[in-house]
């Protein structure tokens, strides 16, 4: 069929991959950084120039990387929002990440549709200090000239496409980075443009939402671009994930997320309703305490690093000898306490040691997002196998409790960039179709990322008996937590 290649825009750098269309094989690689001055007059990190994100690009791609590529599918970073004026010129920088100053925003808008309920009814999410909707809620109140002149909204993928383009008058967006918005729903497919009004206080042009296989547009030379799809996605797709397939990301805050074939309404706000690159859906539920919680106990037992917290772990037993860690450190989202502190419960003098300590640590964060995959079971989401995703997915005393503690079968990838990866494998699609040879009902078959594959076998009783003992505690300090 042709060479393509997939570019991911993270916070951080940009990395391209070319990739044989067919296959998937790579061919070429590249990668720039994106550049220290990216914050205008050494601004707030949460304010960022696009047009850093352009020059990274043209950095990475330089050397002929795209010498022969017929397609460019393109991934960025979520949440990133840059308002356009009338004229196509950004108002300001770009508001990227999870930007604290909207955390009273968020506030705003959820009090202001009558509650979290509401919210997850209208767009299969509740507002916080990441969502686009809750920034243009901050812009409206902080910055009420810039929101004046903001006449179209934009984020991070749409606007790369959009440059890659020419700037033409269509401006378009995907299923996937749309839902993540705060303004368009996933059950509904539709816009929501009086929750904009709300938030900004005026109507604005948004992006066409176009579908997976379909094109946005293509280059005066012939370039092929795809519709593009936010980070998350990409991964997704970049791993190939199918019904039954759940994701699990360790991160200093973790979320376990699944493939399933509607948009799930959930009613307690736990579970954000986000669409896939493929036509499917993406229901994600978040943590706040993954990793943080093992680095903060690697400091507290004087260790150099993860590893030797992971090591001195392997010398307990699992249940910790009756340790127990409840990682809420930062508060937490799931359960919904955003107010609460971390709990250690178990103590005795002989579970008194640091090797028990260290193993309940592990466990407790991993207890955690198990119960975030029960939110997910809870609601008919079908989880056979977990792919554990971050560099904490290596350390051997996670591998050893994962898959007992979730259930499942555990496949830890390979480090690769699925990003890019899904962002390729989509520009192939679009191809495809565009020359008769693929349907736009079914993405090309890739081959799958190496992968190392771990059975919960004859543990699975011991871990959840280990579950059920973090559950016990759990349900004791906070009783009733997944009420709805």
């Amino acid at each position: 069929m042709g060479i393509v290649a997939g570019l991911d825009s993270s916070p951080d750098f940009t990395r391209i991959v070319v990739c044989d269309a067919d296959t998937g094989s790579v061919l070429r690689q590249g990668y720039a950084p994106h550049p220290v001055e990216n914050t205008p007059g050494g601004g707030r990190p949460s304010d960022v120039d696009p047009q850093a994100w352009l020059l990274s690009l043209g950095e990475a791609a330089g050397g002929g990387l795209l010498e022969g590529v017929q397609a460019i599918g393109v991934s960025a970073q979520q949440n990133a929002l840059i308002p356009i004026d009338a004229q196509g010129a950004t108002v300001r920088p770009a508001l990227a990440g999870g930007d604290r100053r909207a955390q009273v925003a968020a506030a705003d808008l959820i009090d202001a549709l009558g509650g979290r309920e509401a919210w997850a009814q209208a767009v299969g999410c509740v507002p916080q200090a990441s969502l686009p909707v809750t920034k243009l809620r901050w812009l409206a109140k902080s910055e009420p000239e810039a929101a004046r002149r903001t006449a179209l909204l934009l984020q991070a993928h749409d606007w790369l496409v959009w440059q890659l383009l020419g700037r033409p008058p269509r401006r378009t967006t995907d299923r996937g980075g749309a839902s993540g918005t705060g303004y368009w729903s996933a059950a509904t497919g539709a816009y929501r443009p009086d929750l904009v009004e709300l938030a900004l206080g005026h109507q604005v042009a948004l992006p066409d939402v176009i579908g997976p296989a379909e094109a946005a547009g293509t280059t005066p030379e012939g370039l092929l671009i795809s519709a593009g799809t936010g980070e998350t996605m990409a991964a997704a797709f970049g791993l190939g994930l199918g019904l039954g397939d759940a994701v699990v990301s360790l991160g200093a805050s973790g979320s376990a997320m699944a493939v399933h074939p509607e948009a799930l309404v959930d009613q307690t706000g736990m579970i954000t309703s986000l669409a896939d690159a493929t036509g499917m859906h993406l229901p994600v539920v978040t943590t706040l305490n993954a990793v943080r919680a093992l680095r903060g106990t690697t400091e507290l037992l004087g260790l150099p690093d993860l590893e030797a917290l992971s090591d001195l772990a392997m010398k307990s037993t699992p249940g910790s000898h009756g340790l127990v860690l409840l990682p809420y450190l930062e508060g937490e989202r799931t359960p919904s306490l955003p107010h609460t502190a971390g709990t250690l419960a178990g103590l005795r003098r002989e579970s008194m040691k640091p090797e028990h300590l260290a193993r309940a640590s592990f466990e407790g964060m991993l207890c955690g997002l198990a119960d975030a995959l029960d939110v997910l079971r809870g609601r008919g989401v079908e989880v056979r196998r977990v792919f554990l995703l971050g560099p904490a997915a290596e350390l051997p005393a996670v591998q050893a409790a994962a898959p007992s503690l979730f259930g499942a079968q555990v496949v830890v990838p390979q480090p690769a960039d699925y990003a890019a990866l899904g962002a390729a494998r989509q520009a192939a699609w679009a191809l495809g179709v565009s020359q008769g040879t693929l349907d736009p009902r079914t993405p090309p078959v890739w081959q799958g990322a190496a992968a190392q594959v771990l059975e919960p076998g004859e543990d699975l009783a011991v871990g959840q008996a280990v579950r059920q003992q973090y559950v016990s505690v759990r349900e004791q300090i906070h009783p009733g937590a997944f009420r709805a």
